[in-house]
C-alpha cells in the first residue's frame, strides 16, 4: 500500500507574512516550498539575505497585553508563532515594547526556517504566480515581475505610499553628558533620552525644514509601472518622514516624537522643552535607532541637522535614514474575507491567497498575523475542510478584527491599518452602569474577550493535519 504524499504549498516570500505563513504549515504537516528572491536580487531597504529582515523600526510594538498590539501578540503567542517565539528569543530591553536585536532575529528565523524539513527554501525571484496552492506573500517590496501580476490582478486599485527607515548610531558616540536614560512614566530607564531647550529645538527644526531632501524616483523602486495614486498618496501618515513633520508646524515635532511628557530630566527634576529618544538596536547594546525620526533627507544633510542635537553632536551614523516605496492592494475590492482574489481570471483560484503588508494591514507584528490567518485557511483548503467553509477569524480577536476592517473599510479611502481598539467590536454595555468604562479597565475587557473567542476559535480549527 502507497501511503499519499502530503500536498506540496508554495509560499512566494521570505518575510515576516510568509516566515510564519510556511512555518505554520510546515508544523501542520504540508510540505512548503518558500520562495525568496533575496540575496541575489534585492530591493532598496534590504541589506541582507536573511529571512524577515526588518527594514523600518527593530520595534514589533507594545507588549501590555491589555493594548492592542499586546493582545495581538497574545493571540500569535497563543497559536504558536515562529516569528514571536524568535522576537523573544533575541529581545532587547524597550521598556513596554517588543524590540529585537535586528540581525540576531532575521538571522534565528533563518536557521529556524532551514532546520525545518518540512520546507524546502528556494533562493530565486518568481516572474509569475504557480500553478497549485500558492500563499503570495511577497510583500510591499515585492521585485517588478510579481508587481506586474498583483497590479494585473488588481487593475486602477493598486496603490501605494512611501515608508521610511530612521538613522542608526553607535552608542559609544553619543555624549552620555548631555542625555539620561529612561523610561516614560518612570516605566525602567530602557531608553536614551536626549534634551533639547526651546533655542535648541527652534535651530533644530528650522534646520529640518530647509535641508535638502533625496528625490524620490518612484519608478526606481520596481521596474514596473507607477499608478497616479502613489503621487497623490506619498506619504503613510503612520510613518511620516520627521522632515515632513517638522514642515507641518512649528510644535509638531514636540507633540509627536520629541514630546517630553513623563519624562523629567533628573539634572533639573523638570521635563525638557523635548527630546529625541534612543533605542537599542541589536543585543550587545553598541547600536541605537532615533525613535520616530524616519527620514528622507540626503545622507549628507542628515549628519548636519540630527548632531544639531547636543547630545549627538559627535554621533557616528552607522545607518542613514532611507526611504523606499511601499504597495498595498485595495483590499475591499480585491480580496474577500479569507484574503483571496475575487477579481479577474485569479478569482477562480480558491487555493490562493495573499499575506503581509500588500493586503493592506500596517506593521510587523500585524503582517506576522495575515500570514498566520491565511496558513489556517491554507490548511483547510488542503485537508478538504474548505467545503464546509473556511476559518472565521472571531471578531472580537485581533486577528479577526483586523480581517474585518480589510474586507469592509471604504474603498475610496482605504489606507493601511495597525492593529487598534477602534477595529475591535465595542463592549457590550455594562449591566446597571451607567458612567463610561475607564479606558484602562476597557483594555483588559477586551483583552480577556480576545482570548476567550480565540479558545472557542480553536476548539474547532486548532487541529489542521496534513
Amino acid at each position: 500500500m502507497t501511503c499519499k504524499a502530503p500536498p506540496r504549498v508554495t509560499v512566494v516570500g521570505g518575510g515576516l507574512a510568509g516566515s510564519e505563513a510556511a512555518w505554520q504549515l510546515a508544523s501542520r504537516g504540508y510540505l512548503v516550498d518558500l520562495y525568496e528572491m533575496r540575496p541575489a536580487k534585492s530591493s532598496p531597504a534590504h541589506a541582507t539575505g536573511d529571512l524577515a529582515e526588518l527594514v523600518c523600526s527593530n520595534s514589533l510594538g507594545a507588549d501590555k497585553p491589555d493594548s492592542p498590539a499586546g493582545i495581538l501578540k497574545q493571540e500569535l503567542r497563543r497559536l504558536n508563532s515562529l516569528i514571536i517565539r524568535c522576537a523573544e528569543r533575541t529581545r532587547v530591553p524597550a521598556g513596554g515594547a517588543l524590540a529585537v536585536d535586528r540581525e540576531g532575529f532575521a538571522a534565528l528565523v533563518t536557521e529556524e526556517i532551514g532546520a525545518c524539513p518540512s520546507i524546502r527554501l528556494i533562493r530565486e525571484e518568481l516572474a509569475e504566480i504557480p500553478c497549485g496552492p500558492c500563499i503570495l506573500a511577497a510583500g510591499p517590496l515585492m521585485s517588478g515581475a510579481i508587481a506586474r501580476v498583483i497590479r494585473e490582478l488588481a487593475g486602477e486599485e493598486y496603490l501605494s505610499f512611501f515608508d521610511a527607515a530612521a538613522p542608526i548610531v553607535t552608542l559609544e558616540s553619543v555624549d552620555e553628558g548631555a542625555c539620561f536614560c529612561a523610561g516614560r512614566y518612570g516605566r525602567g530607564d530602557d531608553y536614551i533620552n536626549c534634551p533639547l531647550n526651546e533655542e535648541e529645538y527652534a535651530a533644530f527644526v528650522r534646520a529640518l525644514c530647509d535641508a535638502e531632501r533625496a528625490p524620490l524616483h518612484e519608478a526606481d523602486f520596481w521596474d514596473a509601472p507607477v499608478d497616479e495614486s502613489a503621487k497623490k498618496r506619498r506619504y503613510f501618515e503612520g510613518c511620516l518622514p520627521v522632515e515632513v513633520m517638522a514642515s507641518r508646524g512649528a510644535d509638531t515635532l514636540r507633540f509627536g516624537p520629541m514630546r517630553p511628557v513623563g519624562l523629567p530630566d533628573p539634572r533639573t527634576g523638570r521635563e525638557p522643552y523635548a527630546l529625541v529618544q534612543l533605542r537599542r538596536d541589536n543585543a550587545s547594546g553598541t547600536l541605537y535607532n532615533l525613535v520616530g525620526f524616519q527620514t528622507n533627507l540626503r545622507w549628507g544633510e542628515q549628519e548636519r541637522v540630527f548632531r544639531l542635537i547636543p547630545a549627538l553632536r559627535g554621533a557616528e551614523f552607522v545607518r542613514k535614514g532611507v526611504m523606499h516605496r511601499n504597495a498595498f492592494v485595495c483590499a475591499p475590492r480585491v480580496l474577500d474575507r479569507h484574503m483571496r482574489p475575487k477579481l479577474g481570471g485569479l478569482a477562480a483560484r480558491r487555493d490562493l491567497f495573499l499575506a503581509g503588508q500588500i493586503t493592506g494591514v500596517e506593521g510587523y507584528t500585524e503582517s506576522t498575523a495575515s500570514g498566520l490567518a491565511v496558513a489556517f485557511c491554507m490548511a483547510a483548503v488542503l485537508s478538504g475542510r474548505a467545503d464546509s467553509g473556511l476559518p472565521e477569524w472571531p471578531r472580537e480577536t485581533a486577528i479577526g478584527s483586523l480581517l474585518h476592517y480589510l474586507n469592509t473599510a471604504e474603498p475610496e479611502t482605504f489606507q493601511p491599518m495597525n492593529v487598534n481598539l477602534g477595529i475591535f467590536p465595542p463592549l457590550p454595555p455594562a449591566p446597571g452602569k451607567k458612567k463610561k468604562i475607564p479606558k484602562q479597565e476597557r483594555s483588559r475587557l477586551f483583552a480577556e474577550r480576545s482570548l476567550e473567542a480565540l479558545e472557542v476559535f480553536l476548539t474547532e480549527w486548532a487541529e489542521l493535519p496534513g
